[in-house]
């Protein structure tokens, strides 16, 4: 049954998670906490899993040039699930619980209903930035057919599939993948603020193939759902926030928007 006696958001407080493994020193598990949060960045599974796939005959790019929407349904999917299952491997290591670091104690409803406010929130700090980019700074907006949109502008069936990417690898893992490396930044590498800035600007280089205004524009947004995270300790919120905006910059691609 949902609690409705759950504190407002700005004194929502750290879920008490047990501490790593006491039996380590405090450098130990600082270089245990760099491991996890490289091992658990994507870098490493996706260029395995890409390999994987590149050896099995699913190239990356079709013709040479534009990316293959086969190969990145693939590889988001793939790299989704194992990322998941690593992270969930990894907190019943140290004896936590990642339910509980994801699902925190605020109401179910209430988080969605948050998530849905927060979809415009996304949307319209978006395009004040990409706007603002355009107007005062046109040099950084050096990607002029960005390739992953052009995955969803293939047709219903390329932009559903792109949708099911956009959802799944981007609104659901990178969020629940979000709260764990800022998890291990709050414990062992400097604290939530630390984690928000490094994060927040690894999740908008992570973008540089779409262009710098899309790197700055996905960077602000990380730090918007890192600190939604934050703030009320529970994964949800974000999730839907982060879905719903891909889903709507599909259709908006879909549909010929600019």
């Amino acid at each position: 049954m949902a609690d409705d006696t759950n504190p407002p958001i700005d004194t929502a407080k750290p879920l008490e998670l047990p501490t790593l493994n006491k039996t380590l020193s405090a450098w130990q598990q600082r270089l245990l906490a760099v491991l996890e949060v490289l091992l658990c960045s994507s870098l490493p599974t996706q260029v395995l899993i890409g390999g994987v796939l590149t050896a099995i005959g699913i190239p990356a790019r079709v013709d040479g040039e534009q990316l293959s929407l086969t190969f990145v349904l693939a590889l988001s999917l793939t790299d989704s699930v194992v990322l998941i299952a690593l992270m969930i491997l990894l907190a019943r290591a140290h004896g936590d619980s990642a339910w509980l670091l994801w699902r925190g104690h605020l109401s179910v409803t209430r988080e969605i209903g948050a998530g849905i406010l927060l979809v415009p929130v996304a949307v319209m700090i978006v395009a004040l930035l990409l706007g603002s980019i355009r107007l005062f700074a046109p040099g950084l907006h050096d990607v002029p057919d960005n390739p992953l949109e052009s995955l969803a502008a293939g047709g219903p069936a390329g932009a559903a599939l792109f949708g099911v990417v956009a959802i799944v690898a981007g609104g659901i893992r990178e969020e629940l993948q979000r709260a764990f490396l800022l998890q291990r930044f709050e414990r062992h590498l400097g604290g939530a603020t630390t984690g928000v800035i490094v994060l927040s600007l690894a999740f908008g280089l992570g973008h540089r193939v779409q262009g710098w205004d899309a790197v700055i524009a996905t960077g602000v947004l990380g730090l918007f759902w890192a600190i939604v995270y934050i703030r009320r300790r529970s994964s949800i919120a974000p999730i839907i926030s982060h879905a719903g905006f891909n889903s709507i910059e599909v259709l908006r691609v879909a549909m010929g928007g600019s």
